[in-house]
């Protein structure tokens, strides 16, 4: 029996692979009044014979890790999305986000009891991306959460 093979749609999240850092920017928020700058640092790595991306991400604040996550980018070809299902050190659920590419940027969307949260990953530079968080209470109106400019490191 042969076995499956990745598809363009799973290669085109070949894009995220390597390791990145850079600056982040968050905006005031409710877990975060004044907002500030962060340095963040992410590794995707392909997994499961190339269907999925696994990504480790960690915040670092004033010398500390104060928040990491764990991702894995898949896609669905049932549904003709790209998901992720995201968990971090806030404890909470693990969410679930859908999205599709639009040339080189990636924009998911989750939604939970909280509220709307949107994941731009944009890709059009070489050796670099951008990252931005959005969030929303009706899926309407939406609020920069945290802004990212990351560099591949080689």
């Amino acid at each position: 029996m042969d076995m499956p093979k990745p598809t363009d749609a799973h290669k085109k999240l070949e894009k995220l692979i390597g390791s990145w850092s850079g600056q982040e920017k968050l905006h005031p928020s409710p877990w975060d009044p004044k907002g500030g700058t962060a340095r963040g640092r992410v590794t995707n790595r392909s997994a499961l014979d190339g269907f999925v991306v696994v990504q480790d991400y960690e915040q670092e604040r004033n010398g500390v890790i104060n928040f990491c996550g764990h991702g894995v980018f898949g896609w669905n070809a049932a549904q003709q999305c790209y998901t992720l299902h995201w968990f971090d050190s806030m404890g909470m659920p693990p969410n679930e986000f859908r999205g599709s590419f639009k040339n080189d940027v990636l924009t998911m969307t989750s939604q939970d009891p909280q509220g709307h949260s949107r994941a731009t990953f944009d890709f059009s530079k070489e050796n670099q991306y951008s990252f931005r968080m959005e969030v929303s209470q009706d899926g309407k109106q939406w609020h920069t959460f945290m802004e990212g400019k990351y560099s591949q490191k080689m």
